[in-house]
């Protein structure tokens, strides 16, 4: 039995390869080909690499040019809301200067604020209502407070800008 499989496998002797000039040049081809293969693998890796730091880079400006854009938004309908305030306070302003040219409006407000009188007229004073004057020393306080939060806010932000500009 053993010679049977002996016979029936062929001997395993080592193969010697062919050195001739078609082999050495068959080799070579090879060797140049797995190399270039190589040098392609790389270059597509850092082009690989500069394309995605290319696109992240990209991304970020993208995310911070629309921090920056939503926070002059926001300034800007802050500084809308102002302006609007500012008008109408303005509005107001002119509605009273043209009741200071009126001799009746002065009188009156002399009357009023002052005391005074024409001869022959007696003022009387009638007591406030306590609720209205609460009311008002509450909204005289609370456009105290809003005004000075306004020049803090100002401040804040002027010594924001300025050591932003410092530092850069």
């Amino acid at each position: 039995m053993e010679q049977r499989n002996r016979q029936s496998q062929p001997s395993r002797r080592p193969v010697t390869p062919l050195q001739t000039d078609y082999v050495r040049a068959k080799e070579r081809k090879e060797q140049i080909r797995q190399a270039r293969k190589i040098r392609l693998y790389r270059r597509l890796a850092v082009f690989g690499l500069i394309a995605l730091l290319t696109f992240g880079w990209m991304t970020w400006s993208i995310i911070e040019k629309n921090r920056v854009l939503a926070a002059k938004q926001q300034e800007k309908e802050e500084a809308l809301a102002e302006l609007q305030r500012l008008e109408d306070e303005g509005h107001r302003l002119n509605l009273q200067l043209d009741k200071l040219d009126d001799e009746e409006y002065i009188a009156k407000l002399a009357r009023k604020e002052y005391l005074l009188s024409e001869e022959g007229e007696i003022i009387f004073t009638l007591p406030e209502d306590k609720d209205k004057a609460k009311d008002k020393a509450k909204d005289k306080a609370k456009d105290k407070a809003k005004d000075k939060d306004k020049s803090k806010g100002k401040d804040k932000d002027n010594g924001e800008k300025d050591g932003g500009e410092s530092g850069e």
